[in-house]
C-alpha cells in the first residue's frame, strides 16, 4: 500500500507558563455553591455554581453513557448527583443552595446523590414555569 513514514521530532524541555496556570485554575476552592438540577422527562441535567453564577461543573445523564429512555429514571439521576458531588467535595464546597427547574422524574433523587458525599443543604428552591392560562386552545372539532 505504500511506505510508512516515520517523523521524528525534538521535544523541548522547557516548562511553559500555560500549564501552570491550568494547574492553578484546577484548584479553585469555593465554600458555598448553587446546585441547578433540571429534570425533564428525557434528561436530567446538573450543574454547580459558585455563588456569583459561574459554572464549576456540570454533568447529565446522557454524559455518564445512559441512552434513550433510561436517561430520564431517578437512578441516571443519583448517579449523576453522586458524579457532581464527588467532583464538588474536591473542590472544597460545604453547602449549597439548589433550585430544582422541570418536571421529570429524578428530581429528588439527584438531590439525594449529591447530599450523599457529605456536603450540606441550605435550602432548596423550586422555579418550574407553570403557565397561567396557556395559548388559546383549538377550535371545537366538527364532525
Amino acid at each position: 500500500m505504500g511506505k510508512k513514514r516515520i517523523v521524528k521530532t525534538e521535544e523541548k524541555s522547557t516548562p511553559t507558563a500555560v500549564g501552570t496556570a491550568k494547574a492553578s485554575a484546577a484548584k479553585k476552592k469555593i465554600e458555598r455553591g448553587v446546585l441547578h438540577i433540571q429534570s425533564t422527562y428525557n434528561n436530567t441535567m446538573l450543574i454547580l455554581t459558585d455563588e456569583a453564577g459561574n459554572a464549576v461543573f456540570s454533568s447529565s445523564s446522557g454524559a455518564l453513557g445512559f441512552k434513550g429512555a433510561k436517561k430520564g429514571t431517578p437512578f441516571a439521576a443519583a448517579k449523576v448527583g453522586e458524579v457532581i458531588g464527588e467532583k464538588a467535595k474536591t473542590a472544597g464546597v460545604k453547602e449549597v443552595t439548589v433550585i430544582v427547574k422541570g418536571v421529570g422524574a429524578g428530581r429528588e433523587s439527584a438531590i439525594r446523590g449529591f447530599i450523599s458525599k457529605g456536603i450540606g443543604l441550605l435550602k432548596i428552591k423550586d422555579i418550574t414555569p407553570v403557565p397561567h392560562n396557556g395559548p388559546r386552545p383549538p377550535k371545537p372539532r366538527r364532525v
